[in-house]
């Protein structure tokens, strides 16, 4: 494959007006979704109990049972939303359920119990533990999670500062708050359930989607100073085709994993495999069609002092080349 992409000279920036149209109506679109599930009356996002509160129960049955078969009787005893998971062994499972009380996380432990008490009989499963997961969790969830990714923000501005300038840093945080929103309308799109294992989701593909950008970044750097004459729009076009190959041996690779945990890895982790996958192209489009058009209109719109410089040079440089080409014509002539 890498020398399938080998030389290649794709003009990708071109495109970025389409590109930014597409992803502001996906943003849009997502905005629009959860303005209806609000208009409608139900949560505007579907969160988990560790978000909402709930009951959870670590149940032990005496013959190892189908998780398809619990969760068909959970359902049956009216709570379609559970979580199950196997835990430790085939024959310990965990059940998670919405519940507002500690009274209502009861009642909820006693129906799951005798639903499934009914479905393998009195000695065929036996609650082992029962515990209330209060609301607070989520809030304090919530509040952690907006500091770490301000915080990654911040680090990360600083890094790219440091290493580049301030130019590239605020161009990367750019598209990483733009992988953020498209990701937020995935999950509203598909109704996904917003658990700790979706929030861990969402900062992997923060992280996934910066190393992309910094290694298109770094390209360019490295591309700017070998080419003084070439536009910035070419430096950055052809950055990105030296990088191509990198990237889609890497983007097939951890995708590759990611359907394999989506397919054949059961529920428990089906929404973590959703957001990967979609962060996988959402990272890859950011990088090459957010961040190099944001940094090309900042460098557009804020030269930097040596790019001046250069430039003067250049053009001084060629009005001299001129000038000798003039006066050798007519010595030429004699």
């Amino acid at each position: 494959m890498l020398r399938i992409l080998h030389g290649t000279n794709y003009d990708f920036i071109k495109w970025w007006k389409v590109m930014a149209a597409v992803t502001i109506g996906w943003i849009l679109l997502g905005a629009a979704i959860l303005g209806m599930h609000v208009a409608q009356g139900k949560p505007a996002v579907n969160y988990s109990i560790e978000f909402t509160g709930g009951t959870l129960m670590q149940m032990r049955f005496a013959q190892p049972p189908h998780i398809d078969d619990i969760r068909q009787t959970v359902t049956q005893a009216g709570y379609g939303h559970a979580e199950i998971q196997e835990f430790g062994s085939p024959t310990e499972y965990t059940i998670r359920a919405p519940g507002a009380t500690q009274a209502a996380g009861d009642s909820t432990a006693r129906q799951i119990e005798r639903a499934l008490k009914e479905r393998y009989g009195p000695t065929g499963v036996m609650r082992m533990k029962n515990e209330f997961v209060g609301a607070r969790v989520g809030e304090e969830l919530r509040r952690n999670a907006l500091i770490a990714i301000l915080i990654s923000f911040a680090v990360t501005l600083i890094y790219l500062a440091i290493r580049f300038e301030w130019r590239f840093g605020l161009a990367a945080v750019v598209a990483t708050a733009h992988d953020i929103f498209t990701t937020i309308a995935f999950i509203l799109m598909m109704r996904l359930e917003v658990s700790l294992t979706v929030v861990a989701a969402i900062l992997t593909v923060i992280g996934y989607s910066l190393n992309d950008t910094i290694i298109i970044f770094d390209r360019v750097r490295e591309n700017l100073k070998k080419q003084r004459k070439e536009s910035l729009y070419d430096v950055m076009n052809r950055s990105i085709n030296e990088t191509l190959p990198r990237s889609v041996m890497t983007h097939a690779t951890t995708l590759a994993a990611t359907l394999a945990l989506l397919f054949f890895a059961g529920e428990a982790i089906r929404p973590f495999s959703w957001v990967m996958a979609f962060g996988i192209f959402t990272g890859t489009f950011s990088s090459i069609y957010v961040a190099t058009a944001l940094l090309l209109y900042i460098e557009r719109r804020w030269p930097r002092a040596s790019e001046q410089k250069g430039t003067a040079r250049a053009l001084a440089e060629d009005r001299r080349q001129e000038r000798a080409d003039k006066a050798a014509k007519p010595v030429a002539a004699r």
